[in-house]
């Protein structure tokens, strides 16, 4: 019945952190070296209905389920009753095709704008001017660890630097 029918779409549509499936969701996972020093800069990406990931891993390339930086290590699931325009998956599938065809740039055209114009296309939350900045927000506000082994992997490395630049100061 609709119950039953209903009770699928939840149970396929809930994260999985351990299967690396996070559905309608932005996803993020650390820089190697820069998230060591800055935890909070990092690599996004956005996951199609099923939570298959697609990331602008670099210039023309859209990666599929094989995040550039390794597996995410935060989550933040969208409302898909919120998506106003263009079918989630479409503008998914859209942002990736025109990013595919774009030269990567760190500062000013990133993964995170990728994921920035996916939402634009959905009109997510009514709005068509989310950017980088907004991506990097809401996920510091709304995001989640994917567990202890997410947290650990984000703030260690930064949390080893400290400890040991107080160390050293403590011991000259």
């Amino acid at each position: 019945g609709i119950n039953a029918e209903y009770g699928k779409q939840w149970y396929q549509r809930r994260v999985r952190a351990e299967r690396q499936r996070f559905p309608h969701s932005v996803v993020w996972t650390p820089l190697p070296l820069l998230s060591w020093l800055f935890p909070l800069i990092g690599h996004t990406g956005i996951a199609s209905v099923d939570g298959v990931i697609y990331d602008f891993a670099g210039p023309y390339t859209v990666t599929v389920d094989d995040m550039a930086f390794g597996q995410p290590t935060k989550y933040w699931q969208l409302e898909l009753s919120r998506v106003r325009e263009m079918e989630w998956d479409t503008a998914v599938l859209k942002a990736s095709q025109e990013y595919r065809g774009r030269m990567h740039n760190l500062c000013c055209d990133n993964c995170h704008s990728h994921v920035a114009m996916a939402l634009n296309l959905m009109a997510y939350e009514g709005k068509t001017n989310w950017n980088m900045v907004h991506i990097a927000v809401y996920l510091m506000l709304h995001g989640r660890f994917t567990g202890l082994g997410g947290f650990l992997k984000t703030y260690l490395p930064f949390m080893i630097i400290v400890g040991i630049i107080l160390l050293a100061a403590f011991l000259l």
